[in-house]
């Protein structure tokens, strides 16, 4: 039933537009009419009282007072008056108050009913009054007739010129009447305005009604309140219109921060790039505050013209925490594979000598295990005392034993437990593509050898990985970083090196590489022990 009822906004607009024009309208008219009906009345007096004077001036009506039989000629003169200023009556009476002239010629000679003309009779005065008469109410100006006599000069008369009151409305009326053409021309006008106003105010609205605006914008709000993503938008000015929950909580903002320029508040942004240039942007990772966000942003176009941008974006913290741990897992499992690989191969080996009663190769070939396992193990784990980094080394021994490679890890290596900004996923990257990487290149050599070196003193972590492969190819050199490039060749490799430079610059460090004179590639990363989110270069030898 609500929705049967409820009226559209053009409906509501146009009936408002209509009603208070109407009001005004009315509200004008009443003025005006009050206003004029005031002025003419006033017209009137001035009107009625000034041609009671000029008639009392006139020298014909003096003699004919003088006469003993005024009335004809009087009459005549009052009448030509009357038409002229188009009065209600022109009466003239001598100082009895014995009519001489009269609208009605059966009056001419009665006595006068009025009882007004005392100041004008006996004080000879000039005024105005207003009284009923035969013909109905009116406004009347009197004035004393004076005749001048050879040695004095004397009252004689009384001029009456009245309007009769309900002229005087009419008079207006028909004003108002014209006047009413002009107000239904501005009503019209109202009409078309409003018609017009209610289409452009319906298409702003991209034809939605206030109810259906309302439900919208409380579905925006639920829907900005669940979304775990920080959402934040900006006008073409560069002015924040609009931050969720999540958005406040990521930048460390506030609710008073609408209206405020972006550029104050989040310097760090690029979407005031994006009001020039209109290229959406997904997925970029933006440092701000010692975070990492995974930045999507979008421009708002308005007839082809943008008008602000909307940026969604979500802490990468969340992100790295689930690839820390996955990668963990999978390092784990391939460490646990390639052991059991290795071992499961020994044992077959240790199970054969046993059989063939080989008791001393048998018993030589598990104390060389023992020694190499223990000359290694006590660099790991007496001067590397970061685990993370013990457990991607674990692995890459088992590796390397599985692929007979000699991987060996320096005994002048030396680490510290690493700061909590250097990630596993990170260090998974670093030190794993690039042994992996050693590893290629002395796969299927008779003699393939790997070194592992690590020392952290001064205020940077220096990692080298060494191998003594043929090492890198001149004509490779120059785009041994980048992504997709292998010198290898094949489908899905060249990835290795560019995420190892890409984290590297993440963690404000730099890569160093040069092809040894002894054969092979030696590659050094150098990574601060200060947590600093800096994109940096790289440098090449």
């Amino acid at each position: 039933m609500k929705n049967i009822l409820r009226v559209s906004l053009q409906t509501k607009i146009l009936v408002l537009i209509i009603a208070l024009i109407l009001f005004v309208i009315i509200l004008l008219t009443a003025i005006s009419s009050y206003l004029e009906y005031k002025e003419t009345r006033k017209q009137m007096k001035q009107l009625a009282l000034q041609t009671a004077k000029m008639v009392s001036y006139m020298p014909t009506v003096k003699e004919a007072l003088r006469s003993d039989h005024p009335s004809p000629e009087i009459q005549g003169v009052a009448e030509r008056v009357r038409d002229e200023v188009n009065a209600a009556t022109v009466i003239i009476a001598n100082r009895n108050g014995v009519i001489y002239s009269y609208p009605d010629p059966d009056m001419i000679g009665k006595q006068m009913e009025s009882d007004d003309n005392y100041k004008a009779l006996v004080l000879g005065g000039y005024y105005n009054t207003e009284t009923k008469g035969r013909l109905g109410k009116a406004i009347r100006g009197k004035a004393p007739i004076f005749v001048d006599y050879e040695t004095y000069r004397k009252l004689e008369g009384v001029v009456s010129v009245g309007f009769l009151q309900k002229e005087i409305r009419s008079a207006i009326v028909q004003k108002i009447l014209k006047s009413s053409l002009f107000a239904l021309f501005v009503l019209a006008v109202g009409i078309i305005g409003g018609i017009l106003l209610a289409k452009n105010i319906k298409k702003e609205t991209l034809g939605l009604e206030p109810y259906e605006i309302a439900s919208l914008y409380r579905e925006r709000n639920a829907i900005l309140s669940s979304v775990k993503e920080g959402i934040l938008a900006i006008d073409e000015h560069g002015l924040i219109t609009m931050l969720n929950k999540s958005a406040q909580n990521i930048l460390g903002l506030s609710k008073d921060a609408v209206r405020k320029p972006i550029r104050e508040l989040v310097p760090e942004t690029e979407m005031l790039k994006l009001l020039e240039t209109g290229a959406p942007e997904s997925n970029r990772e933006m440092f701000f505050k010692e975070k990492v966000l995974i930045v999507n942003r979008t421009p708002v176009i308005k007839n082809e013209r943008i008008v602000g941008v909307v940026s969604s974006f979500r802490d990468k913290t969340e992100i790295q925490d689930m690839i820390d741990t996955l990668s963990e897992v999978r390092k784990y499992s391939e460490d646990l594979r390639a052991q059991t690989h290795e071992f499961t191969n020994k044992l077959y080996v240790l199970s054969g000598l046993l059989q063939l009663g080989q008791y001393t190769e048998a018993i030589n070939m598990i104390q060389k295990e023992s020694n190499v396992h223990s000359q290694q193990n006590r660099i790991l784990f007496d001067q590397i005392h970061d685990a993370k980094v013990q457990a991607i080394l674990l692995g890459k021994l088992s590796k390397a034993s599985e692929k007979k490679i000699d991987f060996n890890i320096d005994s002048n290596s030396s680490l510290d437990p690493l700061p909590p900004h250097v990630k596993i996923s990170q260090l998974i990257t670093i030190i794993g593509n690039l042994i992996d990487n050693a590893f290629e290149a002395v796969q299927g050599q008779e003699q393939g050898e790997v070194g592992f070196f690590t020392i952290d003193m001064g205020d940077d972590i220096v990692i080298e990985i060494s191998d003594n492969g043929p090492g890198v190819p001149k004509e490779a050199i120059e785009h041994l970083f980048d992504k997709g490039f292998s010198s290898k060749g094949g489908n899905n490799r060249g990835y290795g090196l560019a995420n190892v430079r890409k984290t590297v610059r993440e963690l404000n460090g730099t890569i160093d590489f040069f092809n040894s004179k002894e054969g092979g590639a030696i590659f050094t990363t150098y990574i601060p022990k200060a947590n600093a989110y800096y994109t940096n270069g790289f440098d090449q030898k």
